[in-house]
């Protein structure tokens, strides 16, 4: 097994893994979403007046619509179609009048989901200095061969990558990195519980890390119930089919980072 894997689980088994881990990943469940006051307005305005479309059209400038319908992603990618379809505008207008105001705007600034808020947060954690040194943006990482860390979105990342190690996936990174003269990528996920989206979050992870032709060291920082030892299939995964890739918890990172 990779040593850095077994370091993890170690860790998770043996020492105040959760305590230490919510220096990085500090869990929001309270906070809402702002809402913008002047589309509120006009909110509150469209729905005293019945006005369908002022309603829907406001409601899509929020970051969260207020009711989940299969058909709004559409109507917001393609906001043409919604003066084109009255039936479906009116029924789920009809879901909002039922609802009423006040249950819009509980349902409109709900907080995000935590694993919406685990991107952020690791690079928050980075700009602490946690690693040693202060992630810099792209024109300050290209500039020598010194150690360092890349501030950048993860789609500049992604770019990074593309453009100078051979990265070839569209998925974008959390973490590129310069030590000892070598590059280093990787995804960041905190798993929270088996299943669903989480495995799907483990998957993508894996395939950075099983991505072949990329000139720099690749890695999985991931966290969370995988470490838990037993028969589930994400621990059997990284002890047993991928027990050669470098997974490790955050909470080891800097110690690879600095052995390179």
């Amino acid at each position: 097994m990779n040593q850095w894997t077994r370091m993890s689980i170690e860790y998770a088994n043996q020492r105040s893994y959760l305590d230490d881990l919510f220096q990085v990943y500090p869990t929001i469940p309270d906070g809402i979403r702002d809402i913008n006051e002047n589309i509120w307005h006009n909110v509150e305005n469209a729905f005293a007046n019945k006005n369908n479309s002022v309603l829907f059209r406001e409601l899509l400038k929020l970051d969260l619509f207020p009711i989940k319908d299969s058909y709004v992603a559409y109507l917001k990618r393609d906001s043409t179609a919604i003066d084109r379809n009255p039936r479906t505008l009116n029924r789920i207008c009809g879901r909002l009048y039922e609802m009423g105001i006040d249950k819009i705007y509980e349902r409109a600034s709900e907080p995000k989901e935590t694993n919406r808020q685990i991107g952020p947060m690791f690079r928050s954690w980075l700009r602490k200095k946690s690693l040693g040194i202060m992630p810099v943006e792209l024109k300050e990482f290209t500039a020598d061969n010194n150690d360092a860390i890349l501030d950048a979105s993860d789609n500049g990342m992604m770019d990074f990558a593309k453009n100078n190690l051979g990265y070839s996936h569209s998925k974008g990174l959390d973490f590129v990195a310069r030590f000892n003269g070598k590059y280093i990528i990787g995804e960041a996920k905190f798993l929270s519980d088996f299943g669903g989206h989480q495995n799907a979050q483990f998957n993508d992870a894996i395939a950075t890390v099983k991505a072949k032709g990329v000139k720099a060291i690749k890695i999985a920082i991931l966290d969370g119930v995988l470490y838990i030892k037993g028969n589930n299939k994400m621990h059997k995964d990284i002890t047993e089919t991928y027990k050669d890739h470098n997974i490790m918890s955050t909470l080891v990172l800097r110690e690879f980072l600095y052995q390179l």
